[in-house]
């Protein structure tokens, strides 16, 4: 089975879903919680459905894990694959009608992160794909990426997530950051912003809130590793966790292993 070619164009359904509905007052209407514990919009459930729909009409037998609809088997015969989604990643940028979101797909033969084999992140406003399968490099578009190669803290273009009521706490883990670094970014859709990583569009991208859901950042996570670039936990370790909705995970990705322990160094401080 060529999961590549089913990914793109499953993809392609999504992002087309969505664009019915993008920066539209539509996009909004909430359909209860998600399982990934934060309102189901019109627009992620209707990405959603044309993924669903998309690997049903190829008669494929799967295990959906979505921020949306949580776990559930989908097809008649035996389940061999895991398919993890966040239909839409950046669903506020996209209900404001902002172009920076994507539709996230990986797929897995375990329910764990570092048994992704196939992965798709599609920029849904621009057409832009980043994909990678295991052992196989990662591209854009087709073209081969590599992450970026500096290493000082003060040259290095520098993703943060702040997203969180507690921000207090979450500045003051980052003061050793920011006293070094210089240019700070934050787009609002991390999985994109973890390609970005990838391509050496930016160098780092730093997420310790605890917040982010795995389904948000499951196919970077290959993309990133393929493209050469670093990902692991605060404390570096392996990124390892089950593929849950609900699964949350705090990172440091870098494009080098030099950049990465200049940024866990600055961290520490």
């Amino acid at each position: 089975m060529d999961w590549m070619e089913i990914l793109q164009e499953c993809s392609q359904k999504m992002r087309k879903a969505a664009l019915k509905y993008y920066g539209s007052p539509k996009a909004a209407v909430g359909f209860g919680v998600g399982a990934g514990g934060d309102v189901s919009k019109r627009i992620d459930l209707a990405a959603e459905k044309a993924l669903i729909d998309c690997l049903s009409k190829h008669e494929i037998s799967f295990t959906l894990i979505s921020e949306e609809s949580g776990t559930k088997k989908i097809g008649f015969g035996p389940s061999e694959y895991y398919v993890t989604t966040d239909p839409v990643d950046g669903t506020t940028n996209a209900v404001h009608g902002l172009p920076f979101s994507a539709n996230v797909i990986a797929v897995s033969g375990k329910p764990w992160l570092k048994d992704v084999e196939t992965a798709i992140v599609h920029d849904i406003v621009h057409d832009i794909t980043y994909t990678a399968q295991k052992g196989e490099g990662a591209f854009r578009n087709g073209q081969k990426i590599k992450s970026s190669e500096t290493s000082e803290l003060a040259d290095a273009v520098i993703g943060v997530d702040l997203n969180t009521f507690r921000i207090e706490q979450l500045v003051a883990k980052l003061e050793g950051l920011f006293k070094i670094g210089k240019h700070f970014r934050h787009f609002g859709a991390n999985a994109l912003e973890l390609c970005y990583v990838a391509d050496g569009r930016t160098d780092a991208f730093v997420d310790i809130r605890g917040k982010l859901r795995v389904t948000d950042m499951v196919a970077s996570y290959l993309i990133l590793r393929e493209a050469g670039g670093i990902i692991v936990s605060p404390e570096g370790t392996e990124l390892n966790v089950p593929l849950e909705a609900t699964q949350r995970l705090s990172f440091i990705a870098a494009g080098n292993m030099k950049l990465y322990e200049t940024i866990q160094k600055a961290l520490k401080s």
